[in-house]
């Protein structure tokens, strides 16, 4: 570290070394600080600066950098403490003097809050594209399974009969949230803050608006100050993922309970399945309850930067080194996720007859019954009551509602007629015929918007 030590006459302990180095993780950040480094070097070139052979040798250097990295054969050191001093380093070797002229007009401060966007920006992009295959997965598995009805749960108790394509497009409908929330992040994201310096500008004739255009910025940050302390960026995007993973687990908790003995609604294919080291038997979904798990270290990324941040002063301070490691995780876990969850999706099997008489072996169709008796002039709350009891009643005769005679019913309502046999799940579902209900027609229209959705949603930059 002594090229950067500047006025100290004393070298840094090495604990402070190893502390303070960022190189085992932002390494990652090399291909951003290269072409960061590429665009400020022709910026110099342009603006008179530097010259244009001196821009065309360090650009080369870089670029030959960037090879040595990809082919495993760049030798990172600790020493150097970040991925920008490294392939500084690198380049004086390789270039000699001449390399030392890139860091003019560009502090360290400027160029990591560079590197962090276009990694973000990346990351986004990445995103986004990943979510919309899931939504793909859900909607075929939705249209493959459209006339399977299942029971619908409120607080995990058979509540009314719904297609199992509503249930999947539910999930669809969140992951558009998410793809919603991800997209607006970009907005903040794609902002440019190169040039900013260490905190208060640069005193050369820079020119910022080639740099963004060269990189591919849609905007300028508008205060030096802001630019080079500003993670909001960061904390959208693990603020976004934290809610998408909260979506993952919830789907991952269906997938756990209806692939298990007590449902058996589903099949997982056994390659999004393990098995057990001492019970030859089982089949476990470790894929979904693994995504449940990692949801927590997604939200302690959120916390722990909101943390770090919380009580910062204007501007950069060291503490914003935590940013990287946080991020990292979550992109990685993210991605990770939703790409496993896509294949998971896109090899289960349903298990339609279960399902069925899943539906038919409680007393989901009680609010069907009090509807009846509404359409037939009673006022809702007496029909609820009366249903109530019905029930009550049918359960101590162990009877399914089907199974009751008409003279059963009347003793409840005289209201109860003959047609009262044509309430079926079918007739149920059918009934829903409202926008955002499980009717077919209304389920078919729902596949046919959310297929018109992810095929118009553009992929970000």
């Amino acid at each position: 570290m002594s090229h950067i030590r500047g006025r100290f006459k004393k070298a840094a302990d090495k604990l402070v070394n190893e502390y303070t180095a960022s190189i085992p993780f932002d390494w990652r950040l090399y291909p951003y600080d290269i072409a960061g480094s590429i665009a400020h070097v022709k910026m110099l070139a342009k603006q008179g600066i530097i010259s244009d052979k001196e821009a065309k040798t360090i650009i080369n250097g870089l670029t030959a950098i960037k090879e040595e990295i990809e082919r495993g054969k760049f030798q990172f050191k600790p020493e150097l403490e970040d991925i920008h001093m490294n392939i500084e380093a690198r380049l004086l070797e390789k270039v000699g003097e001449v390399g030392g002229k890139l860091h003019t007009a560009r502090s360290r401060n400027d160029q990591v809050a560079l590197d962090m966007r276009l990694f973000a920006r990346d990351a986004i992009s990445n995103t986004l594209a990943q979510l919309k295959e899931l939504q793909r997965a859900l909607i075929s598995l939705a249209e493959a399974n459209k006339d399977v009805i299942i029971p619908g749960y409120t607080h995990l108790q058979p509540a009314q009969p719904v297609l199992l394509a509503h249930h999947l497009l539910a999930y669809f409908e969140m992951l558009q949230r998410d793809v919603d929330r991800f997209s607006d992040c970009l907005k903040r994201t794609d902002v440019m803050p190169l040039g900013s310096g260490a905190l208060a500008g640069v005193t050369y004739d820079i020119d910022r608006e080639f740099v963004a255009k060269e990189l591919d910025f849609s905007q300028l940050s508008q205060n030096s100050m802001d630019a080079v302390s500003d993670r909001d960026f960061v904390l959208e995007y693990e603020a976004a993922a934290g809610l998408c993973m909260m979506h993952l687990s919830r789907l991952a908790e269906e997938v756990i309970l209806w692939s298990s003995a007590e449902f058996n609604f589903i099949e997982l294919d056994e390659a999004y399945a393990t098995g057990s080291s001492i019970m030859p038997q089982k089949k476990n979904p470790d894929v979904a309850e693994l995504a449940r798990g990692k949801t927590g270290r997604v939200y302690g990324n959120l916390m722990a930067l909101l943390t770090t941040m919380k009580a910062l002063p204007l501007s950069y301070n060291k503490d914003m080194q935590e940013d990287k490691e946080g991020l990292f995780d979550t992109v990685d876990t993210l991605l990770s996720t939703v790409e496993v969850f896509t294949g998971m999706v896109e090899t289960l099997k349903v298990k339609s007859e279960n399902a069925r008489r899943a539906v038919e072996r409680g007393y989901i169709l009680a609010t069907d019954l009090a509807d009846y008796l509404v359409k037939k002039g009673e006022a809702f709350r007496t029909a609820h009551a009366l249903v109530a009891r019905l029930v009550s009643y049918a359960m101590e005769k162990n009877k399914s509602l089907l199974k009751l005679s008409l003279a059963e019913y009347k003793k409840f309502s005289p209201l109860f007629e003959q047609d009262v046999y044509s309430i079926t799940a079918e007739s149920s579902i059918a009934a829903r015929d409202v926008v955002g209900g499980t009717a077919p027609r209304q389920v078919a229209r729902a596949l046919a918007t959310a297929k018109k959705t992810i095929g118009d949603s553009k992929r970000g930059k």
